[in-house]
């Protein structure tokens, strides 16, 4: 079960349990399964660069070593390869 286009797409669901979703009142909520699972996150992107940007400690050590310049380019690289779609 996709929980995070549950609660995009229906955004009267409050809470899930147990392969279901239920709204503020606890009242169960129909849901178009289909449609879940066709959905795309808009901002899956940010997960993936996330991931792949060097940490902060190395991020410093190329502007240190390289300056801003070689600096931009790793960050570039990397939204390069997942661009905001």
């Amino acid at each position: 079960m996709n929980i995070k286009a549950i609660y995009a797409l229906y955004p009267q669901v409050k809470s899930t349990r147990e392969g279901k979703a239920y709204d503020i009142d606890g009242n169960e909520v129909a849901i178009d399964m289909a449609t879940v699972n066709v959905w795309v996150d808009p901002e899956a992107y940010k997960d993936k660069r996330r991931a792949e940007y060097p940490s902060i400690p190395d991020q410093l050590d190329t502007l240190y070593h390289g300056g801003y310049d070689a600096w931009k380019a790793t960050i570039q690289a990397v939204k390069a390869k997942y661009p905001k779609e």
